[in-house]
């Protein structure tokens, strides 16, 4: 993985003890509410519903042991003892006091790690498949390519102030993890006998205004990536609307000038500057690439027998195998998805302790890296397949080996009326409500693979317009209701999901959940998954069902 070189440090080190003496004037009073708005946006701050919020930064979702022990040091010592993952890839503290964020910042750069960047009208965290560098089915490691993006758009003086907020994410497998489709900018990585290439697609994104992103060049050569990206975001610069924070993001300029008019205008401005000083040289990207060298790994049998032997006399283990742990590109190795999503517990809320035992089994089973998926889990890149029963039983001592992943209760859940300020209702009543209902291993396998999303509120953290099943609270005469939608899909072959009718009181949600699972077991062909059926049968069968009662 990256790591800082002296440059990286003295900048993030200077950025902290600035916001240090910004932070300080703001308590003296010599500094408004509104001047210190901005400083401590750039560094992550938000002044929530409760208490301060303070985002740090996991780039493309990777850590290193030493610093996922950092956060949970945070956590313990200037939090309530937990943090939550965030669908950004990233790690929130919901409780620091204002007084002592310019501590954790200066803890964070003892173990390379920083806010900026989390928040405000810029370049966010650039994200990449959880898988990145592993996955058996990858044609290219995304990683570099986001790191050095990453490095160009830190206080980019350009773009450090650009209409709305900025998400950029990479793929390059098969599958894709990344969601590449809902991003401001989506880049899909290719190998091809010229070299790596890029497909860039503009203009996704969710919130007020759910649009998929449109593919507007393709085969660019990732020696240009830089260069085409300051042309894209030269153009949105200019012509992103300023007046209207509700359409002031770059899908809403994509779907004003049309995708062909925008590739135009995009292609116009590149002419000067694709051949300019950003051009990446082979240099510069062998240099990144280095950075990601993969581990030397040990060789090692694969399907050992041990490791049969424990699936075949422990049906609970084979299960989570089934579930959690995903092929890797080196025989005898394996990828582990560690659940957050456990009954009972706000989606992605992790402790302290929980933090520092995935730290050590980082250590002890693998090379010392963790990652952090959108969908809010960790995961584990390099297990030995040998070393996966002792993970698993480790695993579930700490509550972290649910056998769920990709299903009903894998919910994806932003922290909603509970933490948030803009939310409109409480996401984690509902995922509880819906886990604590639906929480049986049998039914959950029957059903088999459902991705339910739940946001507080019309920005969408939770990404409930790419649910298979999407759920939406809403504010209706200052009460809590829940609008529900079907048919998302956020990986291949994306779709936005359609509102089925009217919205439901919190009560009712569990109950229409699981009318709305009847019909689709009622539907359904042999071993078709839920999003095929409701794409075969279309909506009409749910909306009858849950509305039946109304007529």
């Amino acid at each position: 993985m990256y790591r800082y070189d002296e440059f990286d440090q003295h900048f993030v080190e200077e950025r902290v003890a600035q916001f240090r003496d910004q932070t300080q004037r703001y308590i003296d009073g010599s500094l408004s509410h509104a001047d210190f708005l901005h400083l401590r946006l750039r560094n992550g701050l938000y002044i929530q519903r409760l208490a301060p919020m303070l985002r740090i930064a996991v780039p493309y979702g990777t850590l290193a042991s030493r610093q996922l022990r950092m956060l949970a040091h945070i956590a313990r010592h200037y939090d309530k003892g937990y943090g939550h993952l965030s669908t950004r890839t990233n790690m929130q503290f919901n409780w620091p006091d204002l007084a002592e964020v310019p501590d954790i910042l200066a803890d964070l750069a003892t173990v390379q790690m920083h806010a900026i960047q989390t928040s405000g009208n810029c370049i966010r965290n650039v994200t990449a498949d959880q898988f990145a560098g592993v996955a058996a089915d990858e044609a290219v490691d995304g990683r570099p390519y986001c790191e050095l993006i990453r490095q160009w758009s830190t206080a980019h003086p350009e773009f450090d102030w650009l209409p709305r907020k900025f998400k950029i994410a990479i793929n390059g497998a098969s599958r894709d993890r990344a969601a590449v489709d809902i991003h401001d900018i989506g880049l899909e990585a290719r190998r091809t006998p010229d070299g790596i290439v890029f497909d860039v697609k503009v203009g996704g994104g969710l919130g007020r205004t759910p649009i998929l992103g449109s593919l507007i060049r393709e085969s660019l050569p990732d020696v240009h990536l830089l260069t085409y990206l300051e042309a894209i975001l030269r153009v949105y610069n200019r012509y992103g609307r300023r007046d209207n924070k509700h359409k002031a993001r770059i899908k809403i300029l994509v779907r004003a000038v049309s995708p062909e008019v925008f590739r135009d205008q995009v292609e116009a401005e590149w002419v000067h500057s694709k051949d300019g000083p950003t051009t990446l040289t082979r240099e510069e990207i062998d240099r990144a690439i280095a950075a990601f060298t993969p581990p030397q790994y040990p060789a090692l049998e694969s399907q050992p027998a041990a490791f049969t032997s424990a699936r075949l006399s422990d049906p609970e283990f084979s299960r989570w195998v089934a579930t959690n742990v995903a092929p890797h590109k080196q025989p005898g190795y394996a990828i582990v998805t560690l659940s957050t999503k456990i009954t009972g517990v706000p989606p992605g809320d992790v402790t302290d302790v929980q933090m520092d035992a995935v730290a050590d089994w980082a250590d002890r089973f693998g090379f010392g890296e963790i990652r952090i998926s959108h969908e809010q889990n960790f995961v584990l890149p390099d297990v030995p397949q040998r070393d996966l029963y002792e993970l698993w039983k480790l695993a579930r001592g700490q509550r972290l080996a649910s056998a769920n992943l990709g299903k009903l209760t894998d919910i994806i859940c932003c922290p909603g009326g509970d933490y948030c300020s803009l939310a409109n209702a409480k996401s984690i009543p509902i995922a509880e409500a819906i886990q604590r209902r639906f929480d049986g291993v049998d039914y959950l396998n029957d059903i088999g693979e459902i991705n339910l999303n739940i946001s507080g509120c019309m920005n969408a953290c939770g990404h409930h317009h790419v649910g298979h099943i999407g759920i939406l609270g809403v504010d209706k005469k200052g009460e809590e209701w829940y609008q529900i939608s079907l048919g998302g899909n956020a990986g291949r072959d994306a779709s936005l999901a359609e509102i089925i009718g009217p919205s439901f009181s919190r009560a009712d949600v569990p109950d229409v959940i699981e009318q709305i699972l009847d019909v689709y077991i009622e539907e359904r062909a042999e071993g078709e998954r839920f999003l095929d059926c409701y794409r075969r049968v279309g909506i009409q069968p749910f909306k009858e069902r849950v509305y039946a009662d109304a007529h």
